[in-house]
């Protein structure tokens, strides 16, 4: 089962180029916790998800990359090409802006269905060299302007055309200080679209990428590069495969095994002396958790607190809403590594954040004109604001 990547602006193409590079190091990274037969086997399952082969045996990476102009992805496709390992295809899409800026509904309204065409034959191109597609995996970030609003464009275009397929977005959540001025306004576009369109989200905060840069890593001049591997490192953790019960390397349709939607309680509100409680320790209620340990010691793990019945909302079962997988197959060279999955409150506060920052905007009618200019109505901005106060109220409530 393969997963076609869609690299999407500057943001998606530097990420993806280090997620495939953590892929392709990993998968052939020498480690003695394994046999020889399973290391192979761990090599051939990570080959079929993210790469195919080209005549002269050179890995390329199941990707299409997408920019609205050709600089970043030049360089990603040399950055690569330079590594002697592995490469990407000839599947790069150049769009030039024309007089847009930094602007979302441009990317949805105007660059999105101009190139439709070309970008989806890319895309199927890519899909008919897969044996079996299992769905797509979408780098974006939600505040950058054209490129968010494309990727927007194409993830309702995949659902369209691949009803059936697995689509998992990764997208980068803004710096609070932030980036550009209007990257609230591209954030609850993009997310109320998403949130439509995409069956996962997969979030980054860079806020947060940021602080394990400079506190666990001790970087002292940080940059885009460094926090581009952390997240690339961490991906990796998630998506190679891990050891079946049955003797063999296996990926899950769904990569992430969670249930994400949100669904209503089945039996009431919980008990209040519950409730008390997580107000009280001041945790996050998940609907699902996934704990991915890879590496020595797998096995004697100690994860009895992931099954807190007070860690899951009151109409699920810890049984039903924790998932663990685990392997002796390290990862990246690293003894013993961990990675966990949460589908939980946590962006509560940050999306919160986001939607009032956008609403103040809004109410004083700040930059609407750009996006009424190429087609996006007020009637979008509150849609959009509807629909992410209902998944703030939704998340609160779990």
């Amino acid at each position: 089962m393969s997963i076609v990547t869609v690299q999407l602006g500057q943001c998606g193409n530097q990420i993806g180029f280090e997620v495939f590079d953590t892929l392709f190091s990993d998968s052939h990274s020498s480690q003695g916790l394994c046999s020889k037969k399973e290391n192979e086997a761990y090599q051939a399952s990570c080959k079929e998800r993210f790469f195919r082969e080209e005549e002269n045996g050179v890995p390329i990476a199941r990707a299409v990359l997408v920019d609205m102009e050709p600089k970043v992805i030049n360089q990603t496709l040399s950055k690569a090409a330079r590594s002697g390992q592995w490469k990407y295809g000839e599947h790069a899409c150049f769009c030039q802006k024309q007089g847009s800026g930094n602007n979302w509904a441009y990317g949805y309204s105007v660059h999105g269905p101009r190139n439709e065409e070309s970008i989806m034959n890319l895309i199927q191109k890519e899909v008919e060299k897969c044996d079996s597609l299992s769905g797509f995996f979408i780098i974006m970030s939600i505040a950058g302007g054209t490129g968010s609003g494309l990727g927007a464009f194409i993830t309702q275009n995949l659902q369209d055309q691949y009803s059936n397929s697995l689509r998992m977005n990764q997208i980068i959540w803004p710096y609070g200080t932030g980036e550009v001025i209007v990257q609230n306004y591209n954030s609850i576009l993009t997310l109320s679209h998403l949130y439509r369109s995409s069956d996962a989200l997969l979030v980054h905060e860079n806020d947060a990428v940021h602080k394990i840069c400079a506190k666990l890593m001790n970087i002292k001049q940080i940059s885009f590069s460094d926090i581009n591997q952390v997240l690339a490192h961490q991906l990796g953790s998630v998506f190679q495969p891990t050891y079946s019960e049955e003797g063999s390397f296996h990926y899950r349709r769904n990569p992430l095994g969670i249930d994400w939607q949100v669904r209503p309680p089945i039996s009431g509100l919980p008990a209040l002396g519950k409730m008390s409680l997580k107000k009280e320790l001041r945790f996050n209620t998940s609907i699902a958790n996934l704990v991915i340990l890879r590496g020595k010691e797998v096995q004697s793990a100690d994860l009895e607190g992931f099954k807190d019945p007070a860690l899951y909302t009151s109409w699920l079962e810890p049984d039903t809403a924790f998932n663990v997988w685990k392997t002796q197959r390290a990862f990246n060279r690293y003894e013993k590594s961990a990675a966990l999955v949460s589908n939980s409150q946590f962006l509560i506060r940050p999306l919160d954040m986001i939607v009032g920052k956008a609403w103040n905007m809004f109410a004083s009618k700040a930059y609407i004109h750009q996006y009424t200019k190429f087609g996006i109505e007020e009637e979008d901005f509150l849609d959009s604001f509807t629909l992410l106060e209902q998944v703030v109220s939704s998340y609160s409530n779990i």
